[in-house]
């Protein structure tokens, strides 16, 4: 089914666009979840409060690009299970990815640094269309969808060690490109 049919039918309050959304999506939402959480159950949990959330947003909302809004509220959706488990000490799975990313992009979330993190965003997102298409794919599998590095190298030329050297130089290019824009952290 087309996204615009999903769409229409969350416009018509049916049922039936949660159903079409988890058949065409839903395997990516529970990759995406369990990349941050590592735990079955909570990302079941994560996927569910998700679509409860898209039910709620649509309408008035009409996403154009609804992979990526969904992959968006998704995402958000598991790191904020992480973050409320985390601070329980319940596990680590995010940890590393990012500690990985702590030198370049800080970790702010409070209101007054709203506007600063979307200069970030534009920063980072302007950065990202100077790289390769092989260059922005590992990097967006690693800090977006949080695959492994062993599971990234499979879908590369790369072994796992050239792959997190990759990384780190990647890392290390975002971190100056963002001090030429003039954006310190």
């Amino acid at each position: 089914m087309e996204d615009s049919a999903i769409i229409d039918l969350y416009f018509a309050r049916s049922e039936s666009a949660i159903i079409e959304t988890d058949k065409k999506y839903g395997a990516l939402c529970r990759k995406i979840a369990f990349n941050i959480l590592s735990v079955n159950e909570d990302t079941q949990e994560c996927v569910n409060d998700s679509y409860f959330k898209v039910w709620n947003m649509i309408p008035p909302q009409r996403p154009s690009k609804f992979m990526a809004w969904l992959g968006k509220i998704v995402r958000n959706t598991a790191l904020n299970i992480y973050k409320k488990y985390h601070a329980q000490k319940r596990f680590s799975g995010m940890e590393l990815i990012l500690d990985e990313l702590e030198d370049c992009i800080p970790s702010t979330s409070s209101p007054e640094n709203e506007l600063e993190n979307k200069e970030i965003s534009k920063a980072v997102s302007a950065w990202l269309r100077t790289l390769s298409e092989n260059d922005r794919y590992i990097f967006i599998r690693r800090y977006w969808y949080g695959d492994s590095v062993n599971t990234i190298a499979k879908g590369t030329k790369l072994n796992a060690h050239a792959l997190a050297q990759r990384l780190y130089r990647l890392r290390a290019a975002l971190k100056a490109y963002l001090e030429k824009e003039e954006i310190y952290i």
